[in-house]
């Protein structure tokens, strides 16, 4: 379950993502995201929404969702956009220092508010500098990991390294490039693929098919 050490890490990504969108022009919220059929105020939403799911809450609306996963969450969705983007930022900073989430260890969503808060800033021309430790740590977790995302199998016979730091992992074709650029082809996120060198980035790049 959670590990205890990362929530000081998901709550300075919540807070930092809450004060970069602190005062985006009311147009930017439909903005496509790099995550597929979203735009950036739907990411955000998701965000909000798995800030706020206990597991308690999260078996009664998956059950309340015939057991469909995909149904849940566009219900999960709806609810946290409904009111406007506006509204849905003010929950983001209101459950920022929120230390519950779904059932799964909290390395899941410390990954997840690293990769959908990029999702939700570059395409608005927004950076963060994220620390390379929390980068390395959530390539850890999801070297190791098939758990909604499919990581893992879609990094199995390649090697990962990265440029700006001391960390790499796997065996055959290699992969080099930014950290956060490895994170996120780990995730399918194929807009990076430019920024990325070496014989398995082809490889890499056909399993890149699904963003999630």
């Amino acid at each position: 379950m959670a590990d205890a050490s990362s929530w000081p890490e998901i709550h300075r990504e919540r807070a930092a993502l809450a004060d970069d969108l602190a005062n985006l022009p009311a147009a930017a919220w439909s903005t496509p995201s790099l995550c597929r059929g979203w735009t950036v105020h739907e990411v955000l939403g998701h965000v909000v929404a798995t800030a706020k799911l206990t597991p308690v809450t999260f078996f009664a609306r998956l059950a309340g969702s015939g057991f469909r996963f995909e149904a849940m969450a566009a219900k999960n969705l709806a609810r946290e956009t409904e009111a406007g983007p506006e509204a849905t930022l003010a929950q983001l900073r209101e459950h920022a220092n929120d230390t519950t989430g779904p059932p799964g260890p909290a390395d899941s969503w410390l990954g997840e508010i690293v990769v959908h808060g990029t999702d939700i800033r570059r395409p608005l021309g927004l950076e963060r500098a994220f620390p390379i430790a929390t980068l390395v740590q959530v390539a850890e977790f999801y070297r190791r990991s098939n758990l909604l995302i499919g990581a893992k199998k879609r990094v199995t016979g390649l090697t990962l390294r990265a440029t700006d730091a001391g960390w790499s992992t796997g065996s055959g074709p290699e992969v080099t490039g930014p950290m956060l650029a490895l994170v996120l082809a780990m995730t399918g996120r194929s807009a990076v693929l430019d920024e990325l060198s070496g014989p398995g980035v082809d490889q890499l790049a056909a399993r890149c098919g699904t963003d999630s």
